[in-house]
């Protein structure tokens, strides 16, 4: 099964793995899934990381090289996940959760995530 991370997953699987629940771990752990990340994800954490705050040392690139060594795949940001984010019912305000919503359902992937606002939309989103 492909999975979708949400950043804050993302983040936790690749620097603070005792921060994840036992059922990420599990899904994390299964040889069977392939991970996905999102471009999206790492635009947030550039976003992030340019404003200097001490409680965010994440460096975007030392972050992606990680991601790419440990098997994550890159999902791009297309025309059509943009286009997707605006039939989404405004349950959550965030743009860059809003994109990792659209994608996983245009892409058909299972978004794994540890918010409660994201875990509202049905379909494609699992809550860990």
């Amino acid at each position: 099964m492909k999975l979708l991370l949400d950043t804050h997953l993302l983040i936790w699987a690749s620097s603070m793995p005792r921060r994840l629940s036992s059922s990420a771990l599990a899904y994390l752990e299964d040889s069977d899934n392939e991970i996905i990340y999102s471009v999206a994800s790492l635009w947030e954490v550039a976003v992030k990381f340019s404003r200097g705050k001490p409680d965010f040392l994440i460096e975007p690139k030392a972050f992606r090289e990680g991601l790419k060594r440990n098997g994550f795949r890159e999902l791009p940001v297309l025309a059509e996940h943009a286009i997707a984010v605006a039939g989404l019912p405004p349950i959550h305000k965030d743009p860059f959760d809003r994109l990792l919503i659209a994608q996983s359902q245009v892409e058909g992937v299972l978004l794994l995530t540890a918010d409660d606002w994201i875990a509202q939309y049905a379909g494609f989103v699992r809550h860990v």
